[in-house]
């Protein structure tokens, strides 16, 4: 049995699997949503624990979104610190075309999406085609880049970490209404306190999982609960605790590999990754992708212009603002272009951009909350997102085959 968990638990750092279970949860929900059973779905969702003296008495939908997804965006915290670190945003060269092509990626789809809702009451919405979910993303170019240049993954790992920070900040600025200082203030403390704790015991840590549970976690959790009391998005405490983890930057040799695999990142990544794969992000999934539609107003609500601003935003707006920007960028400073990567490669990899799955659902959740609009905003996510995924493997499995015959022909 312990075999057999821990297969189950290494299979679950993978992101294929990771992005299987994406999927498989957002398929329930749909099912769930629309089945004789779909009053039970919606209960389970409003359902509400928690203490309310703390003014935690949340629902379940809330808890996954606001709790559960935390755990997601500490590691999303981690890559931002290790890409500025020791990935290739520590070279502002290096950085330069995936970060004007993570902001082309942010900025036409959101002009999109204003196309069709311009003086409308869900202009707010915005930023919903904005994201790009890595977990989905990578998964998708696992399954069929059996042959496609490496710089590929990492030119689309580097784009969607500066997009996440992209969005991280849209979080921050746009959706957050009103700031309660005291708390924000009081959060500082435990967060110091962290800061210390993983910078002076850091190999300590390391070594023994347990204190990852029993010291750091418990840090974390107070951290939470004052930044969610704070009346900031309480995922952003996610975040800053991520990029507190200290990172040793890879090196050429072999004692530097080792120390990087006895490092406290490397604990971290090992520990919560199958949590937030194989439970985090499928829960979220399945709490906020269960839209209830019929057959006639499913077809109607395709032609709202929150459907449509957000497919077409997904769909077109993406591929469209990382295209422009890597050529308008590349050709201004054509040294840093990489030779291994041609544009057909780069249409593919734009398109596995508008994969916006989580975040964006997370945005829409923000945006619509409380309103008739959140379910045609999930319909758009869920549309573009399948559409652009469909794309995508179409063009990236053609490429992997031309790679292919390029091989063998050598």
């Amino acid at each position: 049995m312990r075999h057999m968990a821990g297969r189950i638990t290494e299979s679950l750092r993978t992101e294929t699997v990771g992005g299987l279970l994406l999927v498989g949860a957002a398929i329930l929900a749909l099912v769930w949503a629309n089945s004789p059973w779909q009053d039970t779905y919606h209960q389970i969702r409003e359902t509400s624990f928690g203490p309310a003296a703390l003014h935690l008495d949340l629902s379940v939908a809330h808890w996954t979104a606001d709790g559960l997804l935390a755990i997601f965006f500490f590691l999303v915290g981690m890559e931002l610190k290790h890409e500025f670190v020791a990935g290739d945003l520590r070279s502002p060269k290096k950085a330069l075309v995936p970060v004007a092509a993570a902001a082309g990626g942010v900025i036409v789809p959101a002009l999109v999406y204003l196309a069709f809702n311009a003086g409308k009451d869900t202009v707010g919405g915005w930023a919903i085609p904005a994201a790009t979910d890595i977990a989905f993303a990578l998964a998708v170019l696992a399954i069929i880049s059996s042959h496609l240049p490496s710089a590929l993954r990492v030119f689309l790992l580097t784009l969607a970490v500066v997009d996440d920070l992209m969005a991280i900040l849209i979080i921050a600025v746009v959706y957050t209404s009103e700031i309660r200082i005291l708390p924000l203030l009081l959060a500082l403390i435990p967060i110091g306190l962290y800061w210390v704790l993983v910078h002076r015991c850091s190999k300590w840590f390391a070594a023994r999982t347990w204190s990852l549970w029993l010291i750091l976690l418990p840090i974390g959790i107070v951290t939470w609960a004052l930044v969610h009391a704070s009346g900031v998005h309480a995922t952003l405490a996610g975040v800053a605790l991520g990029m507190c983890i200290p990172v040793i930057a890879h090196s050429a040799n072999t004692a530097g590999d080792e120390e990087h695999e006895t490092s406290l990142e490397h604990a971290l990544e090992h520990t919560l990754r199958p949590v937030s794969a194989g439970l985090v992000v499928p829960l979220f999934a399945l709490g906020a992708a269960g839209v209830t539609v019929e057959g006639s107003e499913f077809l109607g609500s395709l032609s709202s212009p929150v459907v449509l601003g957000i497919a077409l935003g997904l769909l077109l707006g993406k591929p469209v603002g990382i295209m422009l920007t890597t050529v308008i960028v590349s050709r201004l400073t054509p040294d840093e272009s990489d030779d291994s990567m041609y544009w057909l490669d780069l249409v593919g990899i734009g398109m596995l951009g508008g994969i916006g799955f989580t975040v964006s659902l997370l945005v829409s959740e923000l945006s619509f909350a409380g309103t008739d609009h959140l379910d045609n905003a999930k319909i758009g996510v869920l549309t573009g997102t399948l559409l652009s995924a469909l794309c995508a493997t179409v063009v990236l499995a053609l490429r992997n085959r031309h790679y292919k015959r390029m091989e063998a022909s050598r």
